[in-house]
């Protein structure tokens, strides 16, 4: 990895966050069986500063990998069970009275919630109303909370990993677009295969206990984030990513299919989340910039959440990823 682009310290850091990962996803395959994609589409988005959606039927270790995740980079780790009465104090604290002993004064003091952790499961996010999801926007923003008028800024790094069931719908709430948009990825976890699901089995029904080490911290995460920043990348590649995200978007000149099938395209928020993976992999691959591939590697977890499709496509059984692999294939 040599380019004149980054300065020997850069080339040092790159070649260490490559080892570290691959550390990390050795540990975490101590107890996780499978799930490679959905691993190392975890570890981008955690180095890029995104978010991720994790959508799958129970049962799918989605939780598990989550906690172990959080245990093997030694990050404070939170889970909130959200659910219909869930309220935002909930999530990001509440203020209690407290009596000082001595003077028998009274004053408010806050109690921080959940919120105020590095990686934070929000689960089964689609079982609370809007006003309580409501409460992640501004964390998943700004990565900071404003509680009875005074605000508390996070600490880094600052992770949101929420779950979701696609087969229970009723008594659920429809993510905003305005909160879809705050993921980087949408992840879906298949089934795992036979061999793997029989790996699972022995594993989970014995005393198996594995030791997890802890490779990454927190600071070595905040660095090698400010590292993803400096990577360079060429204006053929930006240029494939803004032009690939603006033809999702209905309108003249756009592909037929485009303007038939497709209600609201991507924004730019997800160019920015493209080049951004991109970026990632191309730094724990061993590369000093990425190219166009690295780019298409991300098109179907960053655009999933972010093309709506319209009343025509649902008629025909048209999906998402179908309108991505159609364009994908005119690009």
């Amino acid at each position: 990895m040599k380019n004149k682009e980054y300065n020997s310290f850069d080339l040092e850091l790159a070649e260490k966050l490559s080892e570290k990962i691959n550390n990390v996803r050795n540990e975490i395959s101590k107890v996780i069986i499978g799930q490679t994609d959905i691993v190392d589409n975890l570890l981008v988005s955690l180095l890029s500063r995104g978010h991720c959606l994790l959508i799958g039927v129970p049962g799918l270790a989605k939780t598990l990998l989550i906690k172990t995740l959080a245990e093997v980079m030694d990050l404070k780790f939170s889970r909130i069970q959200f659910t219909p009465d869930l309220m935002p104090g909930d999530i990001t604290g509440t203020e209690i009275i407290e009596e000082d002993l001595s003077t028998k004064k009274r004053n408010f003091k806050f109690i921080k919630g959940p919120i105020f952790a590095n990686i934070v499961l929000a689960d089964e996010i689609n079982r609370t109303p809007p006003k309580t999801q409501s409460a992640l926007l501004e964390a998943m923003q700004e990565h900071r909370v404003t509680a009875a008028g005074t605000t508390y800024t996070l600490e880094e790094p600052f992770f949101v990993l929420a779950t979701q069931n696609p087969i229970e719908q009723e008594g659920t709430y429809p993510l905003p677009e305005a909160q879809l948009d705050r993921f980087m990825f949408s992840l879906w976890l298949d089934y795992p295969a036979i061999y793997e699901e029989i790996e699972i089995i022995k594993q989970t029904t014995s005393d198996y206990l594995p030791e997890l080490k802890r490779v990454i911290t927190s600071e070595e995460i905040i660095e090698f984030q400010n590292l993803i920043k400096r990577v360079p990348v060429a204006d053929n590649v930006i240029e494939y990513t803004v032009k690939f995200v603006n033809a999702t978007r209905p309108g003249d000149g756009k592909p037929e299919f485009i303007n038939k099938w497709v209600n609201w395209g991507a924004g730019p928020r997800a160019s920015q989340y493209l080049i951004l993976a991109a970026k990632t992999k191309s730094v724990v691959d061993g590369r000093f910039t990425p190219n166009i591939d690295d780019v298409k590697s991300f098109l179907f977890p960053v655009l999933r959440h972010r093309i709506v499709p319209n009343f025509s496509a649902e008629a025909e059984g048209i999906s998402t990823l179908d309108i991505i692999t159609k364009l994908k294939s005119q690009f």
